[in-house]
């Protein structure tokens, strides 16, 4: 958790982030369709609904924000962001992959519902996240648009994104890895989905393509930073702190591992700083993106 001296110096972040976080909740409970497979729902349930920051989803709408985007009309795409991102983190979370017991402040998807319902848990939600892509919504972008959406989300999760940088850390257990190797793995894992996310908001209020790479080599250098902390976060807080397993990368290379605490926080500031770089062309109206990228080193601390 930010110190309180962080949290005064965001509060008006806070504020705005809590606004879209509670925004999504509300949409995601609209757009969340039970079907007729009890057990599995349930497990749907429990993943999608449980206390959550909403990152992700919000960081379309901050995106889709500050480039004057309806982001009343983005919100049922934010959902299909957290969805997707929900579906990664019960995938993750299983035996046969970093077989972590808790998830969200509470016990995992597949301790709570067994392995089963959360492997089908994690493909109903992936699922449903492009069925909203595709279906539309009042207000909702041109269907090229939505088009273009969906293969950001696509990507980001595909044998490119997510699933490589998953595949390679698995690989990984027990050996050594370098730096360049460290980057590809968590430049998947994590900033796979936080560049789709600040590309689909940008994708939301038009931007040109020099604006969406800008945002995207914003997006890559975040979610990077975040991953940074997260590597910080298992080894210098508790589980109730961290509201997962800690101490689960004792067999990983991480951040800290190859470069100590004092480094890893150097780290991640300097990709905090670069991500706010990547955003000079957008001037001030793009300060909340830049405040996001300070906040987020806060949660290390």
């Amino acid at each position: 958790m930010p110190s309180q001296a962080a949290v005064t110096e965001f509060a008006a972040l806070e504020t705005t982030l809590d606004a879209h976080r509670l925004r999504v909740d509300a949409a995601l409970k609209e757009f969340h369709r039970p079907g007729r497979a009890a057990e599995a729902s349930a497990a749907v349930e429990y993943a999608l609904f449980a206390p959550a920051k909403r990152l992700r989803p919000v960081l379309a709408l901050l995106t889709a924000e500050i480039l004057q985007g309806d982001t009343l009309a983005l919100l049922p795409a934010a959902c299909a962001i957290e969805m997707v991102h929900t579906a990664s983190l019960i995938l993750d979370d299983l035996p046969s992959m970093d077989d972590a017991a808790q998830r969200r402040g509470r016990p995992a998807t597949h301790v709570a519902h067994g392995e089963a319902n959360a492997i089908l848990a994690a493909f109903a939600l992936q699922n449903r996240g492009f069925e909203v892509l595709a279906a539309g919504w009042p207000g909702a972008p041109s269907p090229t648009v939505r088009l273009m959406m969906a293969r950001e989300l696509a990507a980001a999760i595909g044998l490119d994104g997510m699933i490589a940088g998953q595949s390679v850390d698995l690989s990984m257990t027990g050996r050594g890895v370098d730096f360049e190797t460290l980057e590809f793995i968590h430049s998947r894992k994590t900033g796979a989905l936080f560049i789709a996310s600040a590309t689909v908001g940008a994708l939301a209020a038009g931007a040109a393509e020099r604006e969406r790479a800008a945002i995207a080599a914003y997006a890559k250098n975040l979610g990077l930073a975040f991953q940074v902390v997260d590597d910080l976060i298992d080894v210098t807080h508790t589980a109730g702190e961290a509201g997962k397993d800690v101490n689960q990368d004792t067999r990983k290379t991480t951040f800290v591992s190859f470069a100590g605490v004092a480094g890893a926080r150097q780290l991640a500031l300097e990709l905090a700083q670069t991500s706010q770089q990547a955003l000079q062309i957008f001037g001030p109206r793009a300060q909340p993106l830049r405040d996001l990228a300070r906040y987020v080193v806060t949660r290390g601390r």
